[in-house]
């Protein structure tokens, strides 16, 4: 990957988030099907969250990023934006985006989702679901950003809520404080309950 190349991906960031106004950044398994529960929870949650005026922001592939986009783009009442990557395996743009792009390269793509969103909502994922969740923990963390985080299903990430605790605060290696630099979730009423009174706040 030449410097050029992530050059251009930066470029592409900027001028796709120019217009876009305050957003909620999804983040899912692309591996879900249409019927999943929570590719659907996904739709409902950005139905809402487009209702409240926010832009939705997607890797712009299918399971919950085309849940999540499809809700945004039912709305049609503010952007939904998806942000897709080249890979060997062609990850194809879902059809439900008012605006996106391509990028060439992993990095500046992670850093067009996260840089414009106050909110993300962390969906049953792998790998890249994982790696995401922790580099907004970081800046979070590190106090080089503010939003609030989502964590949906509890049943789900609860190993890894018995990982942290058991091994990484036990340890010492985090403080029981970064742990409240998210919040567990079972509903989509939940997670919009909790955007509307942190709005009036």
């Amino acid at each position: 990957m030449q410097l050029k190349e992530i050059l251009k991906d930066i470029k592409i960031a900027r001028d796709n988030l120019k217009n876009v106004g305050k957003s909620a950044t999804i983040f899912g398994s692309a591996r879900f099907s249409e019927d999943n529960r929570y590719v659907k929870d996904a739709q409902k949650l950005c139905e809402g969250l487009a209702d409240l005026g926010y832009s939705i922001i997607t890797g712009g592939g299918g399971g919950i990023m085309q849940g999540a986009n499809r809700g945004a783009f039912a709305r049609a009442r503010t952007h939904s934006v998806g942000f897709n990557i080249m890979l060997p395996f062609e990850q194809k743009s879902n059809g439900f985006l008012t605006q996106g792009a391509k990028f060439s390269a992993f990095a500046p793509r992670k850093g067009a989702l996260i840089e414009n969103s106050e909110i993300f909502v962390i969906f049953p994922g792998g790998f890249g679901t994982l790696d995401e969740f922790f580099e907004i923990l970081v800046l979070v963390q590190t106090g080089f950003k503010r939003a609030r985080i989502y964590l949906y299903d509890e049943e789900f990430y609860a190993p890894l809520m018995e990982f942290f605790r058991t091994s990484l605060l036990k340890s010492g290696a985090i403080n029981e404080s970064d742990l409240q630099n998210f919040k567990l979730c079972d509903s989509v009423d939940e997670i919009l309950t909790d955007v509307r009174r942190k709005e009036n706040e």
